[in-house]
């Protein structure tokens, strides 16, 4: 008899199964392994839903501080593909005209901060043109130089804007995820003790729940690092460009001060 009641009660069992029904097992004296439904929707939506007020807010920050990095993400790349284009543009120019003047003239109408160097450059020449006849030209050169360095570093200041958001999100982000976990993970603790039981099914919804806001910590904090990492070393790049481009009109200058000098001189000897 026992062993007929044992084949029937598994042979019920495997049809159900095959049927696709659902089992769940009432609490019996003696019995382990008791399955229970899941209280919860385990989807990730779900799981927002059904979590603390803490964890809710702090998904929500997370959440928020991931769409800003991706924004300025998106802004820096057009920003400092712009302003790369400009400084080689302005740069192949300084490197084929023979004077600063003409520099001036051919980058007329175009905009960016190597073409303000070679503004600034011919209006220090200009403003110093009438003492180099007697003060030299080591002068120009000097004030030049300060001029052109003042303006490299206020676009390396200009572009690098933005990007200490992605530093911060980066660094803090996954300790707010931390702490969302284990707020949660605390609440619940507090609820295993309340209800008295550790079945999985009552407490693994609230974990996973926990969990979420870790992962979310990770998901705005990964991207803000790589792109920042990236960002740096574009605006080196950047710079680097500059410095080329602050380096041809110093020779621009440095040569019109000689053609200055070899036309003077022609001038005295006639």
């Amino acid at each position: 008899m026992i062993v007929r009641f044992a084949t029937s009660r598994v042979g019920f069992a495997a049809l159900m199964l095959l049927a696709g029904a659902p089992l769940a097992y009432a609490q019996e004296p003696g019995l382990e392994g008791t399955l229970a439904p899941i209280p919860h929707d385990l989807s990730a939506v779900g799981m927002f839903m059904a979590a603390d007020w803490v964890v809710k807010a702090v998904m929500i920050g997370l959440a928020l501080a991931s769409v800003v990095t991706w924004a300025v993400w998106v802004m820096k790349v057009m920003e400092i593909g712009r302003a790369k284009r400009q400084v080689a543009n302005t740069l192949a120019v300084v490197t084929k005209v023979p004077t600063l003047g003409e520099a001036e003239k051919a980058l007329a109408n175009r905009p960016g901060p190597a073409t303000a160097m070679v503004k600034a450059a011919a209006d220090e020449a200009r403003q110093s043109a009438a003492a180099l006849g007697s003060a030299g030209g080591d002068g120009l050169k000097e004030r030049v130089s300060s001029r052109l360095g003042r303006i490299e570093a206020r676009a390396g200041r200009n572009l690098s804007k933005g990007t200490g958001i992605l530093a911060t999100v980066g660094s803090v982000a996954p300790f707010v995820g931390l702490f969302g976990t284990v707020w949660g993970i605390m609440n619940s603790f507090i609820g295993i003790a309340e209800a008295q039981t550790s079945n999985l099914a009552i407490v693994a919804p609230g974990i996973a729940e926990a969990l979420l806001a870790t992962a979310l910590g990770l998901v705005a904090a990964i991207p803000a690092v790589v792109f920042y990492n990236g960002f740096a070393r574009s605006i080196v790049g950047y710079r680097a460009s500059l410095a080329d481009a602050a380096a041809g009109i110093e020779r621009l200058v440095s040569r019109d001060l000689d053609y200055r000098r070899f036309t003077n001189a022609r001038e005295a000897a006639e």
